[in-house]
């Protein structure tokens, strides 16, 4: 049997969750992670773009993103993010704002306007609490009171599921995390029983991991994100090193200890020497 592939792969994910045949278990997905917000269940959706072989995993440019309509003209934008782009709160608000504003057309009343909802899904940990699921609206702080409801925002956090504190809940949206995590095979059988759609979902995993082409596809997308996540970490990196150092130079400057400099900078003894004498 080939061994499977990681469906937090955007690509992938795409495949699984928002190609025509498998609207199901978009919509179910869907009506799990809303229930959390107190949300009626969707019957229907609209996918506005649906995986086709047109997808193209190779290219830069591609955001493999979810985006469906509910029968009620809702917007719904779905992305999963294997790797930390910084920036996640901004990027989110950009997005959104996007879908949002792109419904009007021209001479349209604000009042076309409708509800747009953002779900990423985070292969790493973003928000400060341990909570795997926040969702977030426009309220006011004191009283509560809704500005509008226009706007929710869902963010997914994996790696806060533990398995040992969360245990397989009966149709919750848990087992749909923990398959998104790559829980085993030998666990796949407990995480669906009270989920025939998440059957499906782990079928259409099983049968894409068994595809070559798919498995090339697959892997070059693997490989974007990687080179990707690591050109970005580089960036990071050298920008934490460039503020590192003028923050040394400003303290050099002021006449600080040596030894606060270096733990208020984070740089080394030598790092700092050296800067003292090109000061």
């Amino acid at each position: 049997m080939a061994e499977l592939l990681d469906p937090r792969n955007d690509f992938l994910f795409k495949r699984i969750f928002g190609s025509e045949e498998n609207r199901d278990v978009l919509i179910t997905f869907l009506n799990r992670t809303f229930a959390e917000a107190n949300r009626p269940p969707l019957t229907e959706i609209h996918l506005l773009n649906p995986y086709t072989d047109k997808d193209a995993p190779r290219d830069k440019q591609s955001i493999l993103d979810i985006r469906a309509k509910t029968s009620e003209g809702e917007m719904i934008n779905i992305e999963m993010q294997l790797f930390n782009k910084y920036d996640t709160e901004k990027r989110t608000l950009f997005y959104w704002s996007k879908l949002y504003s792109g419904q009007l057309q021209g001479g349209q009343p604000y009042k076309a306007l409708k509800k747009c909802v953002t779900i990423n899904i985070l292969n790493f940990s973003f928000l400060p609490n341990e909570q795997y699921h926040n969702i977030f609206h426009l309220r006011e702080e004191r009283s509560g009171i809704s500005l509008s409801d226009d706007i929710e925002l869902h963010f997914l956090e994996l790696p806060k599921l533990d398995v040992s504190k969360h245990s397989i809940q009966e149709g919750g949206l848990v087992n749909w995390l923990l398959f998104l995590k790559g829980t085993q095979r030998n666990q796949w059988e407990v995480l669906s029983m009270n989920e025939p759609v998440l059957k499906k979902a782990m079928d259409t995993l099983e049968f894409l991991s068994q595809d070559a082409e798919v498995r090339q596809l697959y892997e070059a997308r693997q490989r974007y994100l990687h080179d990707e996540a690591s050109i970005r970490e580089g960036a990071f990196a050298e920008g934490e090193h460039t503020k590192a150092i003028k923050i040394a130079s400003k303290m050099i400057k002021m006449g600080v200890d040596l030894s606060v400099i270096i733990e208020a900078s984070g740089l080394s003894e030598a790092q700092v020497l050296k800067l003292q004498k090109e000061s």
